[in-house]
């Protein structure tokens, strides 16, 4: 079913758009199906479905959306008739967004990027939009396209970018429009769609993934891609309209029992769990009404507070839920529907953002405003006058200063024209740009008249001007030694008094430095003489005491415990708990044992600090037993 456009209406009344909801089933596996007990979920038409009622067996759900998509729709059914809808309103200086949700194992990256053969959502939105633009172009030339993308990851409550990928956690900020921005997110301009498929795809690599039980290649973040079109208009009075499109693939809720996540795969899904219950939390205030009165938690959470636009906001919105028909997912495809329920009862404003700037005809007439109101009031005119008269009663006035190097009513007539402009259509434009114009010439005679004028003054009295500026005047002909302020003798006295030598404090109160309290953390001292007689001073550690042999095999057992010890054994060793145990544990079953001790410290806590107190504390504990 396609989606319903926003018909324009006057500025007074505010435009609306529901947030549509699109459901898609995935296909039956047997896997999945450990007890043969079917399909839990079928459809019933293009928009209606039903699931099996947990509480009665007999009896059975219906949910209605704004399209369903049964097990043989295709990538190219999913777009056309879900995603596609939407994107000419990017064009237009509005925001769309489209995001998959649904657990984990059931098509949302699928359905998102798809594959070489069966492209998702994300490809075959960035084509349509490039296929928009050129054909926008041809057939209006009045306006400039530009097209950008950004990309970026929600992984552990931490936004990365993918584009470039760094450990720095970027910052979410709102400008006082209150648009979303993340500040230092790379920001890729792009000219093709091969432009973007170059840029996306070792972009995609670097999105974090693990297998789990459920699913071998599970998405462990949320992944956001940005499609910015930004068009400006030819014209004198450039119009900017921004445009942005939000393609989000959601990671899936996670039932720990079953998919058996430990170490770092638990606290991984705990973030996602997290951010997902407070992505519910926003939906079910803004169904119920709250986001008009109400507080909405879009700051308890980082995905949220992205969402921001999405959901509540100014975008036109597209949520594409997926779901499983094994009843091994049956709570979770239940809780799913519920989900896609309340979020169609979201209302958007969606709006255009757009910017005019008229730097030719704004200086013109912030300058032409300025002169009239200097020939209107009349006091500046006033000023110069009394000003010449206190400084030479005798000289007189050019009779330029009397005449005004613009005429009033030009000045206003352009002003006019400036009021028409921000009205009037593009056709209608170019004949109050031709009188502009003709306006213009005449502003160039006055000022050339003016000038005219002001030479035939400076004729008459150019002796006068040209002595005072030479310096011919009896007031600059005077030879005055240059003002300068005397020191008395009793500020030096004061100051040579105030002055106390800081040899005799030395002398009287002399510094007494006391020996070391610890003398366990002092370290040793060699004194070797140097050729020219100074001495070189070294410092040397604890390991200096010890044996180089028994040193490198106290290493190699501790060496031992992490690559092959239990999780109690781990929690056996100096400085390691419970909570690091379990990383070390994490981190052995994704890269394998560790080669050297230094490799701790790409464990989350454990900087070279900290991992020289602990060696120290487990070699010297070993030795002590």
């Amino acid at each position: 079913m396609a989606a319903q456009r926003v018909v324009e209406v006057p500025k007074a009344a505010k435009q609306t758009s529901r947030v549509r909801v699109a459901v898609r089933l995935r296909p039956y596996m047997v896997k999945q199906d450990d007890k043969g007990e079917g399909a839990c979920v079928r459809g019933l038409d293009s928009q209606t479905l039903e699931i099996i009622n947990w509480r009665n067996a007999t009896e059975t759900l219906q949910y209605q959306f704004d399209a369903f998509h049964d097990e043989q729709a295709t990538q190219q059914e999913v777009f056309l008739s879900s995603v596609k809808p939407i994107l000419p309103h990017i064009l237009k200086g509005q925001n769309a967004s489209v995001f998959a949700y649904g657990p984990t194992g059931a098509g949302k990256t699928h359905t998102m990027l798809g594959g070489p053969e069966q492209p998702g959502v994300i490809p075959r939105a960035v084509r349509e939009v490039f296929n928009l633009v050129k054909a926008k172009e041809k057939e209006d030339n009045a306006w400039d396209y530009s097209i950008s993308m950004s990309y970026l990851e929600i992984y552990n409550e931490k936004v990365l970018d993918l584009l470039c990928p760094s450990a720095q956690d970027l910052p979410i900020r709102e400008d006082k429009d209150r648009n979303i921005l993340i500040p230092g997110l790379t920001n890729t301009p792009l000219t093709s769609f091969s432009d973007f498929h170059t840029q996306f795809l070792p972009a995609s690599l670097n999105r974090t993934t693990a297998s789990t039980k459920l699913n071998q290649r599970s998405s462990r973040s949320h992944a956001v891609l940005l499609i910015k079109v930004v068009r400006t208009q030819r014209a004198v009075q450039q119009r900017v309209q921004t445009g942005k499109l939000y393609l989000v693939d959601l990671a899936g809720s996670e039932d720990n029992r079953r998919t058996g996540n430990k170490g770092i795969r638990l606290k991984e899904s705990g973030a996602i769990n997290l951010s997902l219950f407070t992505l519910s939390k926003v939906v079910d205030a803004l169904s119920t009404g709250g986001g008009g009165s109400g507080r909405v938690p879009y700051r308890d959470s980082k995905l949220t507070r992205l969402l921001q636009d999405s959901l509540g906001g100014s975008a036109h919105s597209v949520m594409i839920t997926n779901i499983a028909p094994e009843y091994t997912y049956y709570f979770d495809t239940y809780t799913a529907l519920n989900f896609a329920a309340k979020s169609k009862q979201v209302i958007n404003k969606p709006f255009v953002r757009e910017t005019v700037t008229t730097p030719s005809v704004q200086v013109a007439v912030k300058r032409s405003r300025e002169e009239q109101e200097a020939v209107g009031s009349g006091e500046p005119q006033k000023k110069r006058l009394n000003v010449r008269k206190k400084t030479d009663p005798e000289e007189p006035i050019a009779p330029a200063q009397l005449h005004s190097s613009t005429d009033p009513s030009v000045l206003s007539r352009l002003m006019a024209l400036e009021k028409l402009l921000m009205g009037t259509p593009v056709k209608e434009r170019l004949k109050l740009h031709r009188e502009i114009q003709e306006l213009k010439e005449k502003q160039k005679e006055f000022e050339s008249n003016a000038k005219t004028l002001e030479v035939s003054g400076n004729a008459t009295t150019g002796k006068v001007t040209d002595s005072r500026l030479a310096g011919d005047s009896p007031l600059f002909r005077m030879h005055l030694p240059p003002l300068q302020r005397k020191q008395t003798t009793a500020a030096r006295s004061k100051k040579q008094q105030a002055v106390v030598s800081p040899l005799h404090v030395v002398q009287l109160c002399p510094v007494v430095k006391k020996p070391p309290t610890c003398p366990k953390k002092e370290k040793l001292q060699v004194h070797s003489e140097l050729p020219d007689g100074k001495e070189n001073v070294t410092a040397v550690g604890w390991e200096s005491h010890l044996d180089k042999l028994v040193l490198d095999q106290s290493k190699h057992k501790i060496l031992q415990v992490l690559n092959l010890g239990t999780l109690k054994d781990l929690k056996g060793l100096q400085q390691i708990g419970d909570k690091k145990a379990k990383l070390i544990l994490g981190w052995r079953e994704i890269h394998g044992s560790f080669t050297q001790l230094e490799d701790l410290t790409q464990i989350e806590g454990i900087t070279t600090k900290r991992l020289s107190s602990f060696i120290k504390a487990n070699i010297l504990s070993t030795m002590g037993t």
